[in-house]
């Protein structure tokens, strides 16, 4: 019971460092996740040795334990600590777990889980099944980041981009951040079409937004080291940006002005009437 006790008071201390940092201690619920990344069918990858802080979320425990496993509630501790004293004896089988991304949810085991943390072991033994997702997840999302997954999962099924530019990784962070690139494909195919005087189909309309205006700014953006002045914003984030700068510009002065100008403009703040 001392182990399970000092456990708890960890959880607690954890609890209030989350108070006062804003970050969050929360397991992800793999159904939230299952439901936001639209996530079907899933297969069998076999018996593992998984390292346990890639271990982020449960399947329906969620609420039971910080983002470290660690028990919350003192109704946990009976079964806490008769499945601890099962794990010294070596009497317990591997847990089950389910992949997504880089990161695992636990199906059966969350106690054994919880106990292998507070032991400090960094593997254990599971049954994995993965579930194939359209969007990256890694060891830092929390709850929040889910509205954002959900928003590029749907912008890729609009899109195809992840099957068309498999190499893509477009995140912005910004709220409306995916509806406003559509809007920017919409208006490129638009524009597109009457330079062409003919329609184009969506798919070559993502093509052609993607490498002839997307990407020119986001390398004019990584040439310049913007990203460094932003921590916490993604390219995708200043691309957005530096499209509506580059569009006010555009207006003020009466011509075009290039991705590069715009980007070192706008970092700076400042007109580049002597670029134009």
């Amino acid at each position: 019971m001392r182990d399970f006790d000092r456990a708890r008071r960890k959880a607690f201390i954890q609890q209030i460092l989350s108070l006062i940092t804003g970050q969050s201690q929360d397991l992800l619920s793999f159904e939230e996740v299952q439901k936001r990344l639209r996530l079907r069918n899933r297969n069998y990858r076999g018996l593992q040795q998984v390292p346990l802080d890639r271990i982020v979320g449960s399947v329906g425990r969620y609420r039971d334990f910080t983002r470290t496993f660690l028990p919350r509630g003192g109704g946990l501790r009976e079964r806490w600590a008769a499945v601890e004293d099962r794990v010294k004896e070596g009497g317990l089988p591997p847990v089950e777990l389910f992949l997504v991304g880089d990161v695992y949810f636990v199906r059966d085991g969350n106690h054994r889980v919880s106990i292998a943390r507070t032991q400090g072991a960094p593997t254990i033994e599971a049954y994995v099944w993965e579930y194939p997702s359209r969007v990256p997840l890694g060891p830092d999302v929390d709850p929040d980041d889910l509205f954002i997954k959900q928003g590029y999962v749907e912008f890729l099924e609009q899109t195809h981009l992840d099957k068309l530019r498999p190499a893509q990784n477009i995140e912005p962070i910004a709220p409306g951040g995916y509806r406003e690139l559509l809007e920017h494909i919409a208006v490129h195919r638009y524009f597109m079409d009457r330079e062409r005087g003919g329609e184009m189909s969506y798919e070559e309309a993502v093509v052609s937004w993607y490498d002839n205006v997307y990407c020119p700014v986001v390398e004019a953006i990584r040439a310049h080291s913007v990203l460094q002045r932003f921590p916490g914003r993604t390219e995708a984030d200043l691309y957005i940006w530096v499209s509506r700068y580059q569009y006010e510009l555009s207006r003020r002065y009466g011509r075009s002005v290039s991705a590069e100008v715009a980007v070192d403009a706008w970092a700076e703040r400042r007109p580049p009437l002597e670029q134009l």
